[in-house]
């Protein structure tokens, strides 16, 4: 079922379907390979390959490199092992030393862990074990709360008394060009103080970002790639302690995936939940059969889901094929423009998302044709999705969805997994939550993060 507006897309779900199934009938052999982290956890991921001496060996070398590249932006790690035939140890460690296809990967991983990224070869039975590790995360609904989140083209805040919201915003704003630190202090600040104004009083303040978060200090973040390094490490990465301390309140911070989890969890009563919300970019998140969320990065947005030769690429790391380009108001822009509709000149991308969501309600055919291809992407992007997680409810929110066009991509998206993956599609729930929740539900989410902490009598 190829997306009807993109019919050279390449799913990775069926190209590493068929992979396997040629591995399998020519003798394969086990790979497996395990990501380390700082804190010592490690995930490992166990598949097949082409046997030396195979003619198709070659074969493996894509194959491989791509799933290093998804765990990698799903799981995390500076030290990658990898079990299994030494030209591919080989293959993998070119790809991401200087100069390499994945330098940007490699450079990025080494900051996030502060450790050098390393390519390890050994064999299979070498392979470090699994050391996973989870934790409690949010659903607090006492007292009077703020939640605020942060994407690249608004930003969301709620006011939450008891669990219930009574107040939501959006205002837009352009962080990933603002280059003065206090662009972005001021902005949150001020989205913060405009809920509040709704509440009696304020208890406690709780914050989604894109970005890597912690101990509420910002590590790496695309909202702030505009701000000078030397400024980011003065003014940036403590600024949310700085506006707890002005506040007087507890405040907590965490990235937008893993609260786009928590919504989804709040928002369903059940676990586990693959929350995937697209929005400015891709944020995702995954909450485990315990509510808990792991120590895993989940940035979708950046790991491949389209394998085709010349996929459209990520503006970051310059990789082709990546998430962002599909699961985006970058994706449903870029398959709007491509199909040629037309947009009022000087629109950014979340004016001509409305524009698109305009046209849509009033029935324009190729409107709808933009949210069966997007539908199509998040079918075979779900598949793939399930090669490393275990899934059983995906809640799809962001202002993408909004209207009826997410309807249109969720129905599209079942189909798929019908047609292609029965069996994932009798196990697996994909759904969209309610409108409003579709809009705001990570910020009210996010109010629920903080502990209040109770005055001694």
């Amino acid at each position: 079922m190829p997306p009807v507006l993109d019919s050279g897309f390449l799913p990775a779900s069926v190209y590493n379907r068929t992979f396997r199934e040629m591995a399998m009938r020519a003798g394969a052999v086990p790979l497996r390979l395990a990501l380390e982290r700082a804190d010592g956890s490690v995930s490992v991921f166990e598949t097949i390959v082409f046997a030396p001496g195979s003619p198709r060996f070659e074969l493996n070398l894509r194959y491989v490199e791509r799933i290093v590249k998804f765990l990698l932006w799903q799981r995390g790690g500076w030290k990658v092992h990898v079990g299994g035939p030494k030209e591919i140890a080989d293959h993998i460690r070119a790809e991401y030393a200087p100069g390499g296809a994945r330098e940007f990967d490699a450079v990025f991983m080494g900051g996030v862990y502060e450790n050098p990224f390393t390519v390890v070869a050994t064999d299979p039975d070498n392979v470090p074990n699994a050391k996973e590790t989870s934790v409690p995360l949010g659903r607090r609904l006492d007292g009077c709360r703020v939640g605020f989140d942060l994407g690249a083209s608004d930003r969301k805040a709620s006011a939450v008394i008891g669990g219930e919201a009574i107040y939501s915003e959006e205002v837009a704003w352009d962080p990933r060009h603002a280059s003065d630190p206090d662009y972005h202090y001021q902005g949150i600040l001020a989205s913060i103080r405009s809920a509040a104004a709704h509440l009696p009083r304020l208890d406690a303040v709780g914050g989604s970002a894109a970005g890597i978060y912690i101990n509420n200090r910002a590590r790496v973040a695309s909202l702030y790639r505009g701000v000078p390094t030397k400024d980011f490490d003065e003014e940036i990465a403590g600024m949310f302690l700085r506006i707890r301390d002005e506040l007087g309140v507890p405040l907590e911070v965490v990235n937008d995936g893993e609260v786009t989890a928590l919504a989804g969890s709040m928002s369903i009563g059940e676990n586990p939940v693959l929350g995937v919300a697209l929005g400015s970019s891709q944020a995702a998140g995954y909450v485990d059969h315990a509510g808990n969320i792991t120590g895993w990065l989940n940035e979708l947005a950046f790991v491949p889901v389209d394998y085709r030769a010349g996929a459209p690429a990520d503006e970051w790391s310059g990789d082709g094929g990546c998430g962002v380009q599909y699961f985006s108001q970058v994706g449903a822009n870029r398959v709007a423009t491509a199909a040629g509709m037309e947009f009022p000149s000087g629109l950014g991308l979340p004016e001509r998302l409305v524009v698109l969501q305009e046209k849509m309600k009033a029935g324009d055919p190729l409107a709808r044709k933009v949210y069966e291809t997007i539908g199509a992407y998040v079918g075979y992007g779900v598949a793939h999705y399930a090669d490393f997680y275990e899934l059983r409810h995906i809640l799809v929110l962001g202002r993408v969805t909004t209207g009826e066009g997410g309807e249109i991509l969720v129905d599209v998206a079942r189909k798929v997994l019908a047609a292609e993956f029965p069996d994932l599609s009798e196990r697996v729930n994909l759904a969209l939550p309610d409108e409003k929740s579709r809009r705001v539900g990570q910020s009210i989410a996010a109010a629920s993060l903080p502990q209040i902490v109770k005055e001694r009598a």
